[in-house]
């Protein structure tokens, strides 16, 4: 079951930050912020803003912090879907609805204690990152857990009815 456990968080961490990044590059690109600032932008989040001036290396700790977050979200997902079922047999709507979740997490609670800089409400901002969150970070922790995490217990069916030998 460690194995298990270990591949499926290790999928869908490693799928979630691949894809959330990649979203977000592109994106805020488009919007005209480069690939350094906006990593630099995750990093303030641990030192503050002088992230902004520190280079590559600050850069890199903003990525780093990035994957420790889709990795921690990964995990979580895991865990609650050991004993929700339902988060693997309905892996789509659950998928959508956890990157939703994710996304007010983070945005109310863990960037208000961080020590980033407080930014105010901004529509366009919020819709791009729901959307973000839905497609790159909820559905694919969601898929790669119901493909890799296994049935959670040996007695346990993949819509959580008890399946005991007769």
């Amino acid at each position: 079951m460690a194995s298990s456990a270990a591949k499926a968080i290790g999928f869908a961490g490693l799928a979630c930050g691949v894809m959330d990044i990649a979203a977000a590059l592109t994106v805020y690109g488009g919007l005209g912020i480069p690939p350094l600032r906006l990593l630099q932008g995750v990093a303030t989040g641990a030192i503050g803003a002088s992230a902004y001036s520190g280079g590559v290396p600050t850069a890199l700790l903003g990525l780093f912090f990035h994957f420790v977050v889709a990795f921690g979200a990964a995990t979580v997902f895991y865990f609650a879907s050991r004993g929700l079922r339902f988060l693997v047999s309905g892996a789509v709507l659950s998928g959508m609805a956890y990157g939703i979740a994710v996304y007010f997490f983070m945005d109310r609670l863990v960037v208000p204690l961080s020590a980033a800089k407080p930014r105010g409400f901004n529509l366009k901002f919020m819709i791009i990152g729901l959307i973000i969150h839905i497609f790159c970070v909820g559905l694919p922790i969601a898929l790669a857990i119901r493909k890799f995490g296994g049935s959670g217990s040996p007695n346990t069916s993949a819509v959580g009815v008890s399946v005991s030998p007769a």
